[in-house]
């Protein structure tokens, strides 16, 4: 089978590799469609990404659907045929394409992947494996939105509209925010943020302002230059999900508004189960397409993940096709 692999930065190959089979309690998936996200284009980038650091080579992707190829020993409720996408987390501790822990946890972009049954996700008839691959990053984005409470009826700012900043648009719209309000550097993550169904947006390179006394705002930029404003929107005993990842190293920021407004500042980390409830919302019609802005075979995939990391080309989301 076909796979990319990450062998250290600006280092990435699509390789031949063993195709595997399912043990007891397992399941094969052929794999079909796989989002490229932030940290596969860092080990792409840098080797690392965090604190996690490559040390030999690895498959990258977590965010991937396809179809049950086989069945294992003692699994019952799934059948050759269902179309899946995947909770990475491994039973280990591990997350799908991650450097964490050595040995690596291998990802899933490859045409078949060896996975727990417990890790399947069925997707209903109405939701494609597209759209299935989705499934991951909305569940991110829906863990940030639950971070904050209750929505329903507040004003929401998001900061930072890549794919996460989108996508967590789209459910604070879906949980029933009053307005979202949109902001970024570049125009056109903003049109795709206005297109998952922002009210408004912030050019904040043109000199646009973002909104002020805010009571929901997530940051989902990972600058740490942009907390000051950030804070500094939000209203007085406001709520400021950080969803962005920040610098793991020491970093200037202005975060004097945490104290004055009496702020609360919460961190939202990957999700727990979110991805049943991200499932559950794309059934329900939560549309995630407008996201989607280019797709590549697999023999093609250095090309997509430079064209994900480039913010020139006007990418959201970058899939694979993992079957190709």
């Amino acid at each position: 089978m076909k796979a990319v692999v990450v062998h250290g930065a600006n280092d990435l190959r699509v390789e031949e590799l063993p195709d595997p089979a399912p043990g007891t309690g397992e399941v094969l998936v052929a794999m079909e469609w796989g989002g490229i996200c932030g940290s596969d284009i860092s080990y792409w980038r840098h080797g690392s990404t965090g604190t996690a650091v490559l040390k030999h080579p690895m498959v990258l992707g977590h965010e991937v659907a396809g179809h049950i190829a086989g069945v294992g020993a003692g699994v019952t409720g799934l059948r050759e045929g269902d179309r899946v996408t995947i909770h990475p987390a491994t039973e280990s501790g591990g997350y799908f394409g991650s450097a964490a822990f050595d040995p690596h946890t291998d990802g899933g972009f490859c045409g078949l992947k060896v996975v727990r049954a417990e890790q399947i996700r069925r997707l209903p008839d109405a939701v494609d494996t597209v759209r299935g691959a989705l499934a991951e990053p909305l569940a991110v984005a829906m863990h940030a939105v639950n971070r904050a409470g209750a929505v329903r009826g507040r004003e929401v700012l998001v900061n930072g509209a890549g794919p996460i900043g989108a996508l967590v648009v789209a459910v604070a719209k879906y949980a029933g925010a009053a307005s979202v309000v949109a902001a970024d550097v570049v125009d056109a993550p903003l049109a795709i943020a206005k297109a998952m169904g922002a009210d408004g947006v912030v050019n904040l390179a043109a000199g646009e302002h973002l909104p002020s006394q805010v009571e929901v705002v997530f940051e989902a930029s990972g600058a740490a230059a942009a907390l000051g404003g950030v804070l500094h929107a939000a209203a007085r005993n406001g709520v400021v999900v950080q969803v962005g990842n920040l610098p793991g190293q020491p970093t200037p920021a202005s975060l004097g508004d945490l104290v004055t407004r009496e702020l609360t500042w919460i961190g939202s980390y990957r999700f727990v189960d979110e991805i049943t409830d991200a499932v559950a919302a794309l059934d329900d019609g939560l549309d995630v397409t407008p996201l989607i802005t280019h797709r590549y075979p697999i023999d093609d995939a250095a090309d997509a993940i430079a064209v994900a990391a480039d913010r020139n080309t006007g990418s959201g989301k970058v899939l694979i096709q993992l079957n190709g």
